[in-house]
């Protein structure tokens, strides 16, 4: 079992009051199973995802990783976990604009002490089709290329579990089309976990399951 949610809660201060997020969650996703994660704005699915990374905790129930209770575990001890099982695509690319595209790819290699980041970094972007563009910067690149340098950086440590939130948000029809089929065809290649933050049913229906939130709570698996 990659993850196993239990009885999970999230509450935030809200004026004079608590806000409560999420309520009372529970699921779990097996080695290579692709989930997707649909709602509603607000429905509480990124924050889902946040906890589901442990960059976020809970205030109630917990979230096992590959076993690990994130809860139980330092801030930096969650680092680590996230350095090597995590992998991550975002709606905002989230590169580093000062880095150009290879050093984007090579930093979370180097992180986990891989001895040739750069071949391994450059090798990933081929894969990708950016051979041509590994010495851009981010500002120098369309977004379908920035999202395809982040889809590298992701599978490039060979990730466990794949965490991508809403990854074709920023991108046109045809665009986010190229480059979840691209996303897709890498986890199949790698065997990766994949749970997916979606608005998109179409896009949801591509995934193996679905868990649908409303209004923070799980109504549906």
């Amino acid at each position: 079992m990659v993850i196993k949610v239990e009885n999970l809660g999230k509450e935030v201060p809200n004026g004079d009051g608590r806000l409560t997020i999420l309520h009372d969650i529970s699921f779990s996703v097996s080695q290579g199973e692709a989930v997707a994660v649909v709602g509603a704005s607000g429905s509480g699915k990124s924050t889902l995802l946040g906890l589901l990374a442990g960059l976020d905790l809970p205030t109630r129930g917990k979230v096992l990783l590959d076993g690990q209770d994130l809860a139980l575990l330092g801030e930096d001890e969650r680092a680590g976990v996230r350095g090597r099982l995590l992998g991550f695509v975002f709606q905002s690319f989230q590169l580093l604009p000062a880095l150009t595209a290879l050093e984007n790819v090579a930093l979370p290699l180097e992180l986990v002490g891989r001895n040739d980041a750069s071949g391994e970094a450059a090798a990933m972007l081929s894969h990708v089709g950016l051979a041509g563009r590994l010495g851009h910067y981010p500002k120098h690149l369309s977004g379908g290329e920035q999202q395809r340098v982040a889809l590298a950086r992701a599978f490039a440590v060979r990730p466990k579990l794949l965490l991508a939130d809403e990854p074709t948000g920023n991108l046109d029809g045809a665009t986010g089309q190229e480059i979840i089929d691209l996303m897709f065809a890498m986890n199949r290649e790698a065997g990766t976990t994949l749970v997916l933050v979606t608005h998109d049913e179409a896009l949801a229906r591509r995934c193996g399951r679905m868990l649908r939130l409303n209004a923070g709570r799980l109504v549906e698996q």
